[in-house]
């Protein structure tokens, strides 16, 4: 799921189309061991699991847990306050299947971690 933000054309402005933006180093992601990172007002969680990155919305969506915290198991992260899990892939609260919280492209391309923002 793609996050959603205001929409810039009700005040007239130009939509900007989405880019890549690095947001850290490659060997600063572990393998099933969040980071979390401030990226252009949003804070997201980075997650490396099976050779993978990804990205989400850095808090949970039941009392805003920090999910870099959380333990990753087979491509999930838990919420390290109260349970709560959700697909690393795509945002999906693993208990209602509803996508609870953003996710961001990421990739990994010379050494560094990007996300499209």
């Amino acid at each position: 799921m793609q996050p959603t933000s205001r929409d810039p054309s009700a005040s007239g402005e130009a939509a900007q189309p989405p880019r890549w933006v690095p947001v850290a180093a490659s060997d600063e992601l572990r393998e099933d061991v969040g980071i979390e990172r401030a990226v252009e007002g949003q804070l997201l969680a980075l997650f490396r699991h099976g050779g993978q990155v990804y990205a989400i919305e850095a808090l949970c969506a039941h009392h805003g847990g920090p999910l870099a915290e959380g333990q990753v198991v087979g491509g999930c992260v838990t919420c390290p306050w109260h349970g709560w899990q959700y697909q690393l892939a795509d945002g999906v609260h693993t208990g209602s299947g509803t996508p609870l919280i953003g996710s961001y492209p990421a990739r990994e391309v010379e050494g560094r971690i990007e996300v499209q923002i």
